[in-house]
């Protein structure tokens, strides 16, 4: 996960495209995968970009959910 961040906050990372509707797009795929893993993200949308953070609210830190969310996003 080259391109995620981790600090205490969560596991970071900014989507670029090259315009709303693709970001849209991928939005809507990454909806779709958070819905099977359960764990959902919290993200941001301007016009190309899309920025995801994913943290474990409940252990207050990054988990192994948030490393097998963020490994599927990397596969859209």
């Amino acid at each position: 996960m080259a391109e995620w961040r981790e600090d205490d906050t969560g596991l970071h990372r900014t989507f670029t495209f090259n315009d709303f509707a693709e970001a849209w797009e991928f939005m809507s795929k990454v909806a779709v995968l958070a819905e099977e893993h359960d764990h959902h993200p919290d993200w941001s949308n301007s016009w190309n970009t899309v920025e995801i953070t994913l943290i474990s609210h409940d252990a207050q830190r990054v988990t192994s959910r948030d490393r097998r969310l963020a490994a599927a996003i990397d596969q859209i």
